[in-house]
């Protein structure tokens, strides 16, 4: 098949660093590619892929200093999709909704993966504004506030099985904290348990612009005491070294989470999630196998012997199972046969219908035919 993916430029894909979008949008092109299909990567000029790569910007517009505001640049993405849009069978869309009225006529060629969260009271109206527009959830929780949307399937995350090498016997006896410094992530919760289980706590994490006061006022003054270490932002091939010689990965989230990369990668390393109740975690930690769900510091700090105690090859052994990018691609494949097949099929009954119909009255009957 020939299939458009399309990318935030946010981020390149991969990301340099953090960005967990864009490093699906890889993983998901990457073994795309393996299995044979072609495809065209929509993303910035600094990605790196073995598809072919249309740049919309020189570089990832988080990291470019002379961009002030992101709309142009993604008005020019969407219009050079649009100028090739009939070369692919498939246009796949990682950018949220930007696209849905320019290719609402295409409905049915595009798919559209929400990597984001979608409780926010403006977005129930749109989506109902389009109801054309297939959408994939990347957990069921995600899509839990938008019942009338147009889901087709949920899809989860999946990571190349070779990209960390699990660590069955860590040197080190600390607890990690990996992502984004944001009040939502809580950080200063994953310090307070550490801090109560008297274990040491290193954080590797981004800091946004937007999240610089909060660092400031609420996180810095934290790390003063004992047992913190603030490493900063790390790469991909840092991350391995990081998880893998963790006891365990806190994730002590305060938000509805639509995903949570960090922790099937750290699962890929072998290393249990302990992680708060919200959005997707239910959905990806399964409680005494690989982590545990809690609802509080308390319940948190109780847990943690039990949570340091799980077979490290087990949690590798469902990551497997569960969250490899080869089933990842799969379902997609499947999704994009599926709408092959449908389209195919209306334009079969469409040709049937027309030497016998109004253009209009054979429209209709593909309609009733499909729903």
């Amino acid at each position: 098949m020939k299939i458009a993916q399309i990318a935030p430029l946010f981020e390149s894909v991969p990301p340099r660093l953090y960005g967990g979008t864009e490093r699906a949008v890889h993983y998901l092109t990457e073994e795309l590619v393996r299995q044979g299909h072609k495809i065209t990567l929509f993303a910035s000029g600094d990605s790196i892929t073995s598809a072919e790569l249309v740049p919309c910007t020189p570089r990832a517009l988080r990291l470019d200093p002379d961009v002030a505001n992101s709309t142009p640049h993604q008005m020019v993405l969407l219009d050079k999709v649009r100028e090739r849009s009939v070369e692919f069978d498939v246009l796949h869309f990682h950018v949220d909704y930007l696209h849905f009225p320019l290719f609402r006529t295409e409905a049915g060629r595009t798919l559209t993966t929400l990597h984001g969260r979608q409780d926010l009271p403006d977005h129930l109206p749109f989506y109902a504004h389009f109801p054309e527009m297939p959408l994939v959830s990347i957990s069921n929780a995600q899509r839990a506030p938008l019942p009338r949307a147009n889901f087709i399937s949920t899809v989860y995350h999946g990571l190349p099985l070779d990209l960390h090498k699990p660590a069955y016997d860590p040197r080190d006896n600390y607890l990690a904290f990996l992502g984004r410094i944001s009040p939502e992530k809580r950080p200063d919760r994953a310090i307070a348990i550490a801090r109560a289980a008297g274990l040491p706590l290193k954080i590797a994490a981004k800091i946004d612009h937007a999240d610089e006061v909060y660092f400031r006022d609420t996180i810095a003054p934290l790390l003063d005491g004992p047992g913190v270490e603030f490493i900063g932002e790390i790469n991909e091939s840092e991350k391995t070294e990081f998880l893998g010689n963790a006891a365990a990965l806190l994730f002590p989230i305060d938000w509805p989470e639509p995903f949570g990369l960090v922790m099937i990668e750290a699962m890929a390393c072998g290393t249990p999630v302990l992680a708060f109740r919200g959005g997707s975690v239910a959905e990806i930690v399964e409680e005494g196998i690989t982590g545990s769900i809690v609802e509080s510091a308390d319940e948190a700090v109780q847990r943690m012997p039990k949570v340091l105690s799980l077979d490290r090859k087990a949690v590798r052994a469902r990551f497997e199972e569960r969250f490899s990018a080869t089933r990842m691609a799969a379902e997609y494949v499947k999704l994009y046969q599926k709408m092959l097949r449908m389209r195919a099929s209306e334009h079969h009954l469409l040709s049937m219908v027309g030497h016998s119909a109004p253009h209009s009255h054979a429209r209709a009957a593909v309609a009733n035919d499909v729903n």
